[in-house]
């Protein structure tokens, strides 16, 4: 990524560690070079064929950088460090080709840094944060995988049957590769809208064992003691922020505004849970879409549920 293009840039209020933001981990200025804390590696995943193919708005194809944008700016209270191994993206409407790429650029970050980043692109990113984990040498064996659990913020459970992957499949992908696998799906789900999903979803949700909380019932106590209950036993967790969970005033920028949503004091409590488990290993960031946003404040958003993850991480 040249300096000219890099949305790594940000406001300088002076030297040392407290005035340290996110722009200056990201380009090696703070705490002079010193590796401190995790490390954070960012994949971006610049798509929205799986939008398209699902029918919703499209426009999430120009977002990574944008989140990069909008996390350049915040402010960072803890020592952490931050890799970047740039975009992936695909030749017109070869999705396919697209998810086996974005696969190994995730895989690469699993095997080389302590928390992997995923900036979408639509919701079919899951699928490739699936392939990612799949060709993990830390995560992909039956050995070393151990149990994984499948963490989603959203308003829809992206279980759908379809001929061709969309963004409203990737959990139905992993569901049936975790069976050819021999291995059962682990899938929560927070947040769920129950008029935006039918009842085939709800039904096909049962038969694969999925546990999900609803958008009305998603207080901050009963999420948590939700997140409690299905991490009891998973060894990692995979964490997917499908934006569309957020109320639309304060996420207007997604495929599919939600009339209801999960609070943002919620969403927030969740990812720093998981996060301060110690068992979280990759979270996707899905469904902004710059072109329906109102004055960054998806953006905003997700940068700050990224920022809160962050700093809940264990270690100094």
């Amino acid at each position: 990524m040249s300096e000219q293009t890099s949305p790594w840039t940000g406001r300088d209020d002076g030297p040392g560690p407290e005035h340290r933001r996110w722009h200056h981990i990201a380009n090696g200025a703070a705490d002079g070079g010193e590796v401190r804390g995790p490390q954070v590696g960012v994949v971006g995943f610049a798509s929205d064929e799986g939008v398209r193919r699902n029918s919703g708005r499209q426009g999430a194809v120009d977002s990574p950088p944008l989140l990069r944008a909008a996390l350049a700016g915040m402010a960072a209270h803890r020592p952490f460090t931050l890799i970047d191994h740039g975009d992936t993206g695909y030749d017109g409407d070869d999705l396919e080709t697209g998810h086996g790429a974005v696969g190994d650029a995730i895989a690469a970050s699993l095997d080389a840094d302590d928390l992997t980043l995923v900036l979408g692109g639509g919701h079919e990113t899951a699928w490739g944060c699936y392939l990612g984990r799949a060709r993990s040498q830390r995560f992909g064996s039956d050995e070393a995988m151990g149990r994984t659990l499948v963490v989603n913020l959203d308003a829809h459970f992206d279980l759908r049957h379809a001929e061709r992957p969309s963004s409203g499949t990737p959990f139905l992908q992993m569901a049936h590769a975790e069976q050819q696998a021999g291995r059962h799906l682990d899938y929560a789900v927070v947040g769920i809208a129950e008029p935006s999903n039918t009842t085939v979803l709800f039904d096909t949700a049962r038969q694969l064992g999925v546990r999900w909380l609803t958008d009305v019932d998603s207080t901050e106590e009963r999420a948590l003691s939700f997140l409690d209950e299905v991490m009891a036993l998973a060894e990692h967790v995979h964490l997917e922020i499908d934006l569309d969970v957020l109320p639309a005033d304060i996420a207007p920028g997604v495929s599919a505004p939600a009339a209801y949503g999960v609070p943002m004091r919620t969403c927030s409590a969740v990812v720093r849970h998981v996060a301060a488990s110690g068992k979280l290993r990759i979270v996707d960031v899905a469904e902004y879409n710059p072109r329906y946003d109102i004055d960054s404040r998806t953006a905003r958003a997700a940068a700050r549920l990224v920022t809160d993850i962050v700093h809940a991480l264990p270690g100094a």
